[in-house]
Formats: structure tokens, C-alpha cells, sequence
């Protein structure tokens, strides 16, 4: 395993675990096999554990993890309060005490602002006294250091980044994002004030491996380098010596291992002209099939009336990468027979969703146009059919 520095001093591994998209089993999380993910990955090297609030059920499980192996002295944990919930002074303590709880520790190595997407957001914050009650948190140990994760434009990022004396940050970035939301300019900005950046998102949810069009596919398949289409991608971040830590949902052993080679073998500014070249042509790919940048990420979730939003656009764009018919099965598979409903027919236009998505989706738009190609009328015949059969 290859390790950066963080700002003061201390390795992390350049393979960091994401701790937000565990296997499921039935209701809850497969807790056995990603014990065996995370602590294969701890035998491999990573040392950086990523989690939030409010991934469900993902905080508990980490605590529990580490607790068992007796590992959390040897890796650090970041997680992250959900600053969009905060209302008043007093949820600062509520919010940091129920995670230390959750992950059954008396500190966090990394704490984040999650999900700051305008500089207003900050702002509110520090009328509430967080600079303050930050100060306090680091004095006690509770909080080692302090960072922020980003969904918004480079603009935003960069009053962000000026407006406090940041540990860390944390953003989205990958090849076909280099010059949208935070941006190389957002990279480059953190780097030269001395600020590691933690990357998350480095397969776009999928677009730059399974879900990715088949010329691109077929673009990397015929390259000499012999790489898998997610060696390509954290090839790329890793090349970039501004890149401190990458984050991966890592869900198999297989996976793991896979991630962990490349994490030992890349050294900075490795890639040629050529390697370039392909990737730009496999942009050309992706950007000409991929109808909505949804990356499945959740944050517009839950919908209030049940729509399940991140399913319907990721078989809308199934259907442009895959065949039409492929993503209307897998949307009837996925979607369609669910005892509850969860059809775009039961948005009522609130706009909840739209306000936290990172990617500034129209989604009430959107799912209504996905809707109507997911579900044609034989499609919509042969679910309510088949509902009535399968979940009655």
C-alpha cells in the first residue's frame, strides 16, 4: 500500500474504505461479509475508514467492527455530521455524541461539515459559534481533525476553502468530473493551501465501470496497458499527487485485493499522452450514450411520497448503456414488483430532493421523462399483473 500525508505529518493510505454502500441481507446490512471486506482491507494497508450520519446502519457497524477486531487504535475513523440538519447550537453536541456512541469510540480522527454545497451553508454554522465549538472538540481530543465534503460549483468550493483554517476537504473527482463541481481548479486550490483532499465518487456510481457504454468498454479492452476499467480510473485520481486519499465501496474480498495491487503499485505523474488520449475518447463514449449524472449517491432520498429516485435513473441510463429492454427488466425486477410502490406517478412536486442533489438534477422533471420510457404500456400492464400475483 502507497501512503500520503495528511497535513500534519500522518500517513493515510492512498486506498481509503467508503463505508456507504455495504452488501445488504434482507432489511439490514450483511454484517459477516463486509467484516471480511474491511479487515482484508486493514491486512492490505488501508488505514482510512469513511462514514456518515446518516448512511443507514454504516456507523454502527464500523464501531462494532473495530471494536471486535480491536482495531480502532490502528486505523482512523472519519465520519460526518449532517450540517444541513442542524438547526441550533445545541445539535452540535446531539450529533457528535450519538456518533461517538454508534462508533462505540471517544474520538473522531477526521470530522466533516457533510455535504456543503454553498458557502451560505458555512456561514449559518459559524452564527451558531461552530468555529468555537470546534476549538472546544479538539481541545478534549474528541475531534482530531476538521474537514468538509463538497457537492457544489468550483466557485462555491473556493469561498468554502478560503472561509475557515480547513485540516482536510473532501469532493467529488474522477475523469469525467475533472472540470465539474470541485474540479482540477478546486484540487489544485486545496493543494497549494497545503490541504489534503479526500476523494469520493472515483467510478461516478458506476459510469466508469459496469454501467459504462460498450465503446467504452470496448476502448479499454483493446489498450496494451491490460487494465480493468476501475484500474483506469483510480490510475487517473492517483496520478495526481494532489490526491491524498481515494475512497472505494468495496463489496467483495476479490474487489478488495484488486484495489489494494493498484493502490501498491501507482507512483505519481505515471500516465502517458497516450493513457490520456483513451480516457478522452472514453469520455466521448459515456457523455454520448448517459442521459441524467445521477451517481446514485442518495442524498435525495427519502422521498416523502416513496419515489425511489436513484433506481429510476440508474435503469433509465441502464437503457442507454445496456439496451432499452435491459433497463426496463431490470426496472420491473428492481422496481416494479416492490410490495410498496415507489413510482414516479407519486411525486407531488415538493422539491425536497432536488435541494440536495449534489449533482443539480432536475429531478422532478427528470423522473417523469425516465418514467414514461422505463414504463410503456405493455410494461405498466405486465407489472400490475404481475404485482397482483407476486405481492398481494
Amino acid at each position: 500500500m502507497n501512503y500520503r500525508n495528511d497535513r500534519y505529518g500522518n500517513p493515510l493510505s492512498i486506498m481509503g474504505f467508503g463505508c456507504m454502500r455495504f452488501s445488504r441481507k434482507g432489511t439490514g446490512i450483511d454484517y459477516e461479509k463486509a467484516e471480511q471486506e474491511m479487515l482484508r482491507a486493514y491486512e492490505l494497508g488501508v488505514n482510512y475508514f469513511d462514514t456518515a450520519y446518516v448512511y443507514p446502519g454504516s456507523e454502527e457497524l464500523l464501531g462494532e467492527f473495530l471494536e471486535r477486531n480491536n482495531l480502532r487504535d490502528k486505523v482512523n475513523v472519519a465520519t460526518k455530521m449532517p450540517q444541513y440538519m442542524v438547526r441550533s447550537a445545541a445539535a452540535f453536541d446531539r450529533y457528535l455524541d450519538e456518533e461517538l456512541r454508534r462508533l462505540r469510540t471517544d474520538h473522531i480522527d477526521y470530522y466533516l461539515m457533510h455535504m456543503i454545497t454553498d458557502p451560505a451553508q458555512w456561514a449559518n454554522l459559524q452564527r451558531l459559534g461552530i468555529e468555537e465549538w470546534i476549538a472546544a472538540k479538539k481541545e478534549t481530543g474528541q475531534i482530531g481533525q476538521i474537514g468538509f465534503s463538497f457537492h457544489g460549483n468550483s466557485d462555491a468550493f473556493l469561498k468554502v476553502l478560503e472561509a475557515y483554517d480547513w485540516d482536510f476537504c473532501q469532493i467529488q473527482y474522477n475523469y469525467l468530473d475533472e472540470h465539474t463541481q470541485a474540479g482540477r481548479v478546486g484540487l489544485k486550490a486545496a493543494a497549494a493551501r497545503g490541504i489534503p483532499v479526500i476523494i469520493m465518487e472515483p467510478l461516478r456510481g458506476g459510469k466508469l465501470v459496469d454501467l459504462m457504454p460498450d465503446e467504452g468498454k470496448h476502448l479499454i479492452a483493446a489498450s496494451s496497458r491490460g487494465w480493468s476499467a476501475a484500474e483506469w480510473a483510480f490510475r487517473w485520481l492517483w496520478d495526481q499527487p494532489e490526491v491524498t486519499c481515494v475512497l472505494s465501496g468495496m463489496n467483495s474480498v476479490q474487489m478488495v485485493e484488486e484495489n489494494c495491487r493498484v493502490a501498491s503499485e501507482v507512483e505519481p505523474e505515471q500516465l502517458t499522452e497516450d493513457d490520456f488520449a483513451l480516457l478522452a475518447q472514453v469520455i466521448e463514449a459515456i457523455n454520448s450514450r448517459m442521459k441524467v449524472g445521477c451517481t446514485g449517491c442518495g442524498y435525495c432520498m427519502p422521498c416523502p411520497q416513496g419515489v425511489d429516485i436513484p433506481a429510476l435513473f440508474r435503469c433509465y441510463n441502464y437503457m442507454y448503456t445496456e439496451g432499452k429492454n435491459e433497463g426496463r427488466k431490470e426496472y420491473w425486477q428492481t422496481v416494479s414488483l416492490r410490495k410498496q410502490k415507489a413510482f414516479a406517478r407519486q411525486c407531488v412536486g415538493c422539491g425536497k430532493c432536488e435541494k440536495h442533489c449534489p449533482q443539480g438534477i432536475p429531478i422532478r422533471e427528470m423522473i417523469h421523462i425516465a418514467d414514461r420510457e422505463l414504463r410503456p404500456l405493455p410494461w405498466r400492464i405486465a407489472g400490475v399483473v404481475a404485482r397482483h400475483f407476486s405481492v398481494r
